[in-house]
Order: C-alpha cells, then sequence, then structure tokens
C-alpha cells in the first residue's frame, strides 16, 4: 500500500506487518549507520530462514524513511521476472518517463539509475533467494534472470544517493567482489538471536523454565527466533507453558527448521493441514471469505476460523497489511509448497487422490501473476518429479489419463479439483487437450484460456469458476452495477454480455451495430443500451428480456442513467439529446444540440440534477433537468479544441472530467465553470474518463492503447496500466475504488488492482468460424462448435441467449 508524509512517498508493497521484536538492537543500528551516516549503495542481510531478516529489514525501513523522497518494498517470492520488478518500480518512481521510453531492459535499467541519482530513493528487495540457484551453483542468478545480475552490478558500481536494501538466504555472487569494510557495498549475516532476546520471546509467548532449561532449549533450536516462537506453541498447549516436561519427553527436534516444520506439521489437525497447504496456492494475503470460496470440501466459518487461530499462535501464518488478512511466512511457503508437492506427486504415483481432490494447484480465478507463480512453483516441479518415475511421455500421460477415468467413476461433488489438476498436468506436459474424454467430470478452477481442445468430449461435465477463451470479439463498451454484482460489456457484433459475480451470466443480440454504451439503473436490475442502429433499450438484467426500445435518427452517441432511476438519457448523432421515462420509454423531452453529441457523462450529477453533454467543437453543455418544467442549459464550458468523448461527475457533485481527442483531460469545477487542471501525457485521442467511487483517482484511457490513474488530490499523474494492444473505449470501477476494469477493441477485459497496477484478470475473446451444430436430445439447446473447438450453448425457448461453457457457475451438457 502507498502512502504519503510529508514530502516522502513509502510505497510499502506487501511488507508484512512486524508486532513484536526481538533484540537486534546492535545490528539496526549499524544497518542505519551504512544507509544513513555512510550512504551505502548496497547493503545486504544475510541468514538462514527464520532468522529474522525481513522483520529487521521492515524495522530498518520505518527507521531511515525520513531521510528519503521515496521508499519502495517488494517481496521477490512471487515476482515472474526481472522485467515485473523493473516495471514495478519505476510505475513509482518515474511513471510518465516509463511511458514515453521503450519496453528494452537496458533502457528500464537506464531510467532507474536515472531516478535514484535525481532522488533519494531506498529500495527494498525481500526473500532475494527466488532469483538465486539452488546447491552447487548457490548464489548465481537462476536461468533467464540474469538481467537481475546486471541491475545488481549497475546499482552496486554506478555513483547515486540511493539505497538498495536485500534480504536473501544466500549471497548474491554478482556482489561478492564490490563489497568491503569501506565500500559502498556491505553485507550483515543475521546469527543466532542473543540469549536475552530469546528470553523475552519465550516470556512472551508464556514459556517458563528455569535459566539452565531456557538454555537448553535455546540451544537446541539454535536462537532461531522462528523456531522458538514455532516449539513455544507446542510447549503452552501440551506441557502447560513449562520447558522441563517437554524436554523430558524427548520431544526436542535437534536439526534445522525443516525437521521442526515436519514435527509441527504432524501436529496439525487435519482441518489445519489442508488451510496451510491452501495459503501456499493462494500465495498472497487472503482473507477469511477468499479462504472459504475456494476450499474443496466446503467447511463451517467457524471451524476455518479455529484452524487460521491455531496456525497464527503457532506462528505458522503471519498478518498482511490489510485488515483480515494473513498468510505463510516465507520459510512456512516454501516448506508448504515443498511438502504439497511431494505428498501430491506420492499420491498420483499410488494412484490415491487424496490432496489431488482437496486443493487446487493452480487457480483460474487468481491473478496473472500468482498463477504464472502456480504453474512455476508447483505445477512444473510435481510434473518433473513425475517424470523422473515415468521416464516415458506416453506412460506418464497414460497414468494421468488413467485418473481421470478413476475420477470419472466418483459422483461430481467427491471429484473436487482432481479433474482440473490433471488437466493442468496433461496441458503442460503435452501442450494441448485434444482429444479427451472429459465426460461427466467436473472440472472446478480450470485456467483453459487459449487453449487448444478439439476432439475433446464435454458431455455430461460439469463446470465451475473456470475460465476458457471467450468469443465476445471486440469490446466497445463496460460498465458495472452499483453493488459490484454484475459487470455488462457491449461489442462490435451488437452483442451485450453479462456476469454475474465474475461468471458469465447471460448474453443476448441487443442490437444490430456495434453497442458503445451500456448504464445500469441504481439497482443493478435493469440495463438500457445504446447502439450506432440508432436504438436505445431497456432489459431485465436478470432475464434478459427487453423491456422498451426508442430510437434517435442517426447512431446513438451517449447513454446516461439518472441517479434516482426514473430517466434514462441518450445522446445522438441527430444533435438532440433525449430523455426517457425509465419504467415506460416514453420520450419525455428532446433538448437541442447545436453539433451532433457525441457523448454523455457516464453519471449524472450525484443529486442528479445535472446532465453533462459534450458535441464535435468539444464545448460542454451543463443541463438543469426540472421534474416539472422543460430542462435549461445553465453553462457551456470552452476549453477543449477537438470532439469531446466522455465526461464524469466526481462523487459529490463538484467536479467534472471530461477526456477529449485534443489529447487532455481537462477538470472543471462545476459551480463557477472554470477549469481547475488540464491533465497532460496520453499520446493519441483520450476516449473516456472514470472517477472512482471513493472519488481520490481518475481513470483514463485513449488510442493509445493505455489506461492512465491520476491521483486527484494531489493534482499527479499516479502510474499508467498497459496490457491492451488495441484502442480502449471504456472503464469502470469497481464498487471498492481499488478494482477497475476495462473494455477495448483487442478483445480482452481486464480487471486491474489500481494500487499495484498489475492486471489481474484477463477475459479474452475472438472471432471464430462456425463448423458444426448439435441440438440437445430433448430439443431445448442447440450446441455450436467452430474453429477455435469451442461450444456455445443456446437456450432455444428463450430465443436470444447463447452461454458459452462456462456461462454459469455450473453447467450441464448433453
Amino acid at each position: 500500500a502507498s502512502a504519503s508524509r510529508g514530502g516522502l512517498r513509502l510505497d510499502g508493497g506487501d511488507a508484512l506487518a512486524v508486532t513484536s521484536v526481538y533484540g537486534r538492537e546492535g545490528e539496526l543500528d549499524l544497518l542505519s549507520q551504512w544507509v544513513v551516516q555512510e550512504r551505502c549503495r548496497v547493503g545486504s542481510v544475510l541468514g538462514q530462514g527464520g532468522i529474522g531478516k525481513s522483520a529487521l529489514a521492515t524495522q530498518l525501513m520505518h527507521r531511515v524513511a525520513e531521510g528519503f523522497e521515496v521508499v519502495i518494498w517488494r517481496s521477490l517470492r512471487d515476482v515472474p521476472t526481472c522485467e515485473a520488478l523493473l516495471e514495478s518500480c519505476l510505475q513509482v518512481l518515474a511513471p510518465q518517463a516509463l511511458r514515453d521510453i521503450s519496453a528494452s531492459p537496458e533502457r528500464r535499467q537506464d531510467l532507474l539509475l536515472e531516478c535514484l541519482r535525481s532522488r533519494r530513493v531506498l529500495l527494498v528487495f525481500d526473500n532475494l533467494e527466488s532469483f538465486l540457484e539452488e546447491g552447487e551453483d548457490s548464489g548465481r542468478m537462476r536461468a533467464g534472470d540474469e538481467g537481475f545480475a546486471r541491475v545488481l552490478r549497475r546499482v552496486a558500481e554506478t555513483e547515486h544517493q540511493s539505497c538498495l536494501l536485500l534480504t536473501s538466504r544466500e549471497k548474491p555472487v554478482d556482489l561478492v567482489p564490490m563489497e568491503g569494510r569501506r565500500s559502498p557495498v556491505r553485507a550483515l549475516r543475521l546469527t543466532r538471536l542473543d540469549v536475552n532476546a530469546c528470553k523475552q520471546l519465550l516470556a512472551e509467548k508464556e514459556v517458563i523454565g528455569d535459566p539452565a532449561e531456557q538454555m537448553q532449549l535455546i540451544e537446541a533450536y539454535a536462537g532461531n527466533p522462528l523456531a522458538l516462537k514455532i516449539v513455544a506453541q507446542t510447549i503452552v498447549e501440551l506441557f502447560g507453558g513449562e520447558i522441563a516436561p517437554f524436554l523430558k519427553q524427548g520431544e526436542v527436534v535437534f536439526g534445522s527448521v525443516r525437521e521442526l516444520l515436519d514435527e509441527q506439521f504432524a501436529r496439525l489437525s487435519a482441518v489445519e493441514q489442508r488451510v496451510l497447504l491452501w495459503l501456499a496456492i493462494l500465495r498472497q494475503p487472503v482473507s477469511l471469505e477468499e479462504l472459504l470460496r475456494v476450499l474443496g470440501t466446503p467447511l463451517p466459518r467457524a471451524t476455518v476460523l479455529e484452524a487460521v487461530e491455531a496456525l497464527r499462535r503457532r506462528s505458522l501464518i503471519e498478518r498482511g497489511q490489510h485488515p483480515g488478512n494473513f498468510t505463510l511466512q516465507s520459510v512456512v511457503l516454501e516448506y508448504a509448497t515443498a511438502r504439497l508437492i511431494a505428498e501430491t506427486s506420492s499420491e498420483i504415483q499410488q494412484s490415491q487422490l487424496s490432496r489431488l481432490i482437496e486443493h487446487g494447484l493452480t487457480l483460474a480465478g487468481s491473478p496473472a501473476y500468482v498463477r504464472q507463480t502456480q504453474m512455476r512453483l508447483i505445477v512444473v516441479p510435481l510434473l518433473l518429479q513425475l517424470r523422473n518415475v515415468y521416464p516415458e511421455r506416453v506412460d506418464l500421460e497414460n497414468h494421468l489419463l488413467a485418473l481421470l477415468k478413476r475420477l470419472r467413476a466418483r459422483a461430481d461433488y467427491a471429484q473436487g479439483y482432481g479433474p482440473a489438476n490433471v488437466l493442468a498436468l496433461l496441458h503442460e506436459q503435452r501442450g494441448h487437450l485434444r482429444g479427451l474424454d472429459l465426460s461427466h467430470l467436473l472440472l472446478r478452477g480450470a485456467h483453459l484460456q487459449e487453449t487448444e481442445m478439439q476432439d475433446t468430449t464435454l458431455s455430461g461435465a460439469r463446470l465451475m469458476d473456470c475460465v476458457f477463451t471467450e468469443t465476445f470479439g471486440a469490446i466497445w463498451t463496460v460498465a458495472i452495477s452499483h453493488d459490484g454484482k454484475y459487470w455488462a460489456a457491449g461489442n462490435r457484433r451488437g452483442e451485450v454480455w453479462v456476469w454475474a459475480y465474475q461468471t458469465l451470466h447471460r448474453v443476448w443480440q441487443a442490437h444490430t451495430d456495434i453497442v458503445p454504451f451500456l448504464s445500469f439503473s441504481p439497482d443493478g436490475l435493469r440495463l438500457a443500451s445504446g447502439s450506432y442502429d440508432g436504438m436505445v433499450k431497456l432489459w431485465d438484467v436478470e432475464r434478459g428480456a427487453l423491456l422498451w426500445s426508442g430510437s434517435h435518427t442517426s447512431n446513438i452517441s451517449g447513454l446516461a442513467y439518472s441517479p434516482d432511476g426514473n430517466i434514462v438519457a441518450s445522446g445522438g448523432r441527430d444533435a438532440t439529446v433525449r430523455l426517457w421515462d425509465a419504467k415506460t420509454g416514453t420520450l419525455l423531452e428532446t433538448l437541442p444540440h447545436p453539433q451532433a453529441v457525441f457523448s454523455i457523462a457516464c453519471t449524472w450529477s450525484p443529486d442528479g440534477r445535472l446532465l453533462a453533454c459534450s458535441g464535435s467543437n468539444g464545448q460542454i453543455r451543463l443541463w438543469k433537468i426540472e421534474k416539472t418544467g422543460p430542462a435549461t442549459c445553465i453553462a457551456i464550458l470552452v476549453g477543449h479544441t477537438n470532439r469531446g468523448t466522455g465526461q464524469a461527475f466526481s462523487p459529490d457533485g463538484s467536479f467534472l472530467a471530461s477526456a477529449n481527442w485534443d489529447q487532455t483531460i481537462k477538470l472543471w469545477e462545476v459551480a463557477s465553470g472554470d477549469i481547475l487542471q488540464t491533465l497532460v501525457g496520453h499520446t493519441d485521442r483520450v476516449e473516456t474518463v472514470a472517477w472512482s467511487p471513493d472519488g481520490r483517482t481518475l481513470a483514463s484511457a485513449a488510442f493509445d492503447q493505455t489506461i492512465w490513474l491520476w491521483d486527484v488530490e494531489r493534482n499527479s499523474y499516479r502510474t499508467a496500466l498497459r496490457g491492451h494492444t488495441d484502442v480502449v473505449f471504456s472503464l469502470a470501477f469497481m464498487p471498492n475504488s481499488r478494482r477497475l476494469l476495462s473494455g477495448s477493441t483487442d478483445g480482452t477485459l481486464r480487471v486491474w488492482d489500481t494500487e499495484s497496477g498489475q492486471c489481474e484478470q484477463i477475459l479474452q475473446g475472438y472471432t471464430v468460424s462456425l463448423y458444426d451444430l448439435a441440438w440437445s436430445p430433448d430439443g431445448t439447446q442447440l450446441a455450436s462448435g467452430g474453429s477455435d473447438g469451442l461450444m456455445s450453448i443456446w437456450d432455444v425457448e428463450g430465443l436470444t441467449s447463447p452461454r458459452l461453457l462456462h456461462a454459469h457457475h455450473f453447467l450441464t451438457f448433453g
């Protein structure tokens, strides 16, 4: 999360909250001296897992932050590439410059060094070992990440006024030649906690014993704070907090933290083990509700909450930055991941299915970067283990196919994540899923986007939370209901697609031409659509039924539902704005406009009294809407020099943001009509703007294929969201203001986390050729197959509602 204190910009990323600190005063003082007084360029904090590297780095970050202009923390345990890490940092340090430069790694490295020279920046990279090889090549960058070695060398060798702080279990070999007592590159290896700090830790955990017993316990676990925290809970739970009986029972596990974790894992209940392994899969801080949603076998909320609390008491999980979120400590995450892989591999070899059914190894609903990590650190290592057992490709494939057959013999509710996990392994092994028999299987959480599935049988299959390649084509507009339940998109083919809770709910042929405008009623039960066919239509969202229609004599160019839900306003290129009774479709009033109306504000003013619309010359007219008399134009806002394409009122109604083809966004004060600010940065025509519900962020999208986020409170550019490969025509914030939905003519809908700047979800589509049709046995459904090997299911009785394989939470075929 980002925060500002005075002139300081603090981007804490996913740094965990540190609630208790034991000892390390000397190490903290030494690191502070290196960073502040001696202005070291690179400092490394090294040590074994659980020794306290991240906690010490967090302490240091907060202690020295006031001496820097910008502080950035990044955990590397789930960063897929060096390029992703550089982009994440540059989005904070130099977002506009990042937009202007090429995407080459060398140029981005140059830009990072320029930032470190021009400003006093503290970069903290936690868990560097994620980028390092193990075994004989320990300390060297893993294959494919050699670019990060160059980044380290350049930061260490180049003159600048900033500091890079690293934590790692291994020392990166690229820094070794530059380290020295008087060098700007230093390394501190953390050893065991001192005795007094260990005793403080035990006392806080309510573990008691005489000095000799305390020393014996501390020595047994080599002064490792994580090991002591974990074993302390065992002593409290089984021995009333007394060390002596614990020692007498021979419970001490001498050796590594891994051996201690083995012993602790064996003590966990079945539910606690399930939760621990699920957190290893999810990999990022999650809430209890998010955890409950993914469990293979549903459990009572109270049961899962008890398990989470038990794991927290054992120091196996940590609190995230956001209240109510939790995740695994890094050492425990690594251990749990390895354990999940080992147990699943063993089960597959023995044709057992427990872990395979209960846990989804990779989840379609995970953010894209997490799903990539799930593949890289879980699915691929698991497949490598299986290849060692089945060196012949055909033998491994046949064994996996046999598992699918065993799963099919089970009731669908008892198949869990098993079929989807086997498909993930098969896809990684074969590169495609063509010709498979998936009939009568439950596919849960399978990510099958851009997956070849020709000649694959899905008769009687049920799909749950899956992602396939959509067929919705170029997206011209998106909308989100006020409660966030429904998403809607309009496309080039005149279709309207509606998702309920992010699962495709209904599709219908709404118009005969492009649908560039959609607007939900305030209660989310109705959806207005406007098309280039000149029609305005109102739909029942749940049923997809047409309620009424109206028309202009030319293309519809804007659409807006009034805040009270009584009026639908439409703009047309026939130079009129028309006000419709939302309940009956009766035309209430026609407002003349001197030029064709190219857009209407996505929202009215919050009180419903003002409506903004713009024309070809860029002028914006504010209309006062009266309940009893005719509407009156109360102001004309002049300042843009090209076609107006979109407006948005701020949530409090004080300001209006406008998008224009003159490549600018302007902020207007509604009361005075004055221009408060002109936002410049897009390199092509700006198409749309959207205001976050909390009023703090303004989003803009343009023909340059980017989405820019503007900090309204600071009147400054914040970051750019990249990923679309064609024009971004529409934006819509979700009610929590953190997530943003974008639609583009590249055929994708994207969900963005506006805090991290990362794309969390992509719904992708394209146009296909229709090759085959088949009726269901009862004649109520028609299945269509195309050149992509995918199927759409048409409800014939409903006449208008094609559904893809994942159209509902559960679907039944055949």
